[in-house]
């Protein structure tokens, strides 16, 4: 069934809905995009009126979203964001360039890729890049990302994964701290304070079990939600720091960072470079995901 065009919403009209929703009030959502308060009452009750749903309550002085209204919210929101995106594309493409659109994990992004992303774009000085991360998993549906830089396994539902490289976390900590906390063993670190990563809570016990090691004390400690904020923290002397070897070259080398303990391990997970379907194949893509595999094998 194909509906006619007037059985489409406006663009102005789901813009209503989605401000709407978030403010839960009516006067807030004219005051944001630019308009009165009956205006949007009237845009709302057109799109109610084209869907043939209620997707508004009234609650004391207050709006909230019926359950149709909830059904729909998500969906609408990624329509609103594809279409952004949609537009900042052809403004960004207006000089003749070809954009790409990278999604990555923040600290691997920050790290590692924003070091050797010049060399790409020298490269191909014909791209534009946009560079967006998240700690979340990504919505390939919901985003229109070319490349995304995954951590964990090869399993993407309409998508293409490639095997980009594997991970070594090592023991590391601040110069001062391995003084007041000189470590010859892994046992010497169970008494040790040491910094966690908030998603993978497993990290340490598993390095003190590869190790001959178990102890509840792997749990103790501060808990952070990033890499970055980790190496931050143990370059402040905070902790040791079980950290991705490739995150911390520059500090190991620069003797800011030492190694604890020459007792490296390998993560079951590895990094993988995720193009949707859609996308496989295209030039800028393909440019970008042969680069990152040309500067792992370096």
């Amino acid at each position: 069934m194909k509906l006619g065009r007037n059985a489409i919403p406006d663009i102005t009209v789901l813009q209503a809905f989605e401000c709407a929703a978030r403010h839960g009030n009516f006067t807030q959502a004219a005051a944001e995009l630019n308009l009165t308060q009956s205006a949007v009452s009237r845009q709302i009750r057109t799109l109610e009126l084209q869907l043939k749903v209620m997707l508004f309550e009234r609650v004391r002085k207050r709006v909230v979203l019926s359950q149709a209204g909830k059904a729909i919210l998500p969906q609408v929101i990624s329509l609103l964001r594809q279409t952004e995106d949609m537009i900042l594309r052809a403004m960004a493409s207006s000089d003749g360039k070809n954009m790409l659109t990278i999604a990555t994990l923040p600290t691997f992004g920050n790290r590692w890729l924003m070091r050797r992303l010049p060399a790409f774009l020298k490269a191909h000085p014909e791209t534009t890049v946009n560079i967006a991360s998240r700690s979340e998993p990504f919505d390939l549906s919901g985003e229109d990302f070319d490349i995304v830089i995954h951590y964990g396994q090869p399993v993407w539902a309409h998508a293409t994964c490639t095997y980009l490289c594997g991970e070594t976390i090592l023991p590391v900590a601040h110069p001062s701290l391995l003084r007041s906390h000189p470590i010859r063993e892994p046992a010497d670190l169970q008494s040790a304070p040491l910094l966690h990563l908030n998603t993978r809570p497993r990290l340490w016990a598993e390095w003190f079990q590869a190790n001959g090691h178990e102890d509840a004390t792997a749990y103790h400690g501060h808990r952070l939600d990033q890499f970055s904020m980790i190496i931050e923290a143990t370059l402040q002397g905070l902790g040791f720091g079980l950290l991705p070897q490739y995150l911390i070259e520059d500090e190991l080398a620069a003797g800011t960072l030492e190694v604890a303990l020459d007792c490296p391990m390998s993560t079951a997970n590895g990094y993988y470079i995720v193009t949707p379907e859609h996308k496989y194949g295209t030039p800028a893509a393909r440019a970008f995901q042969d680069w990152l595999l040309g500067q792992v094998s370096r």
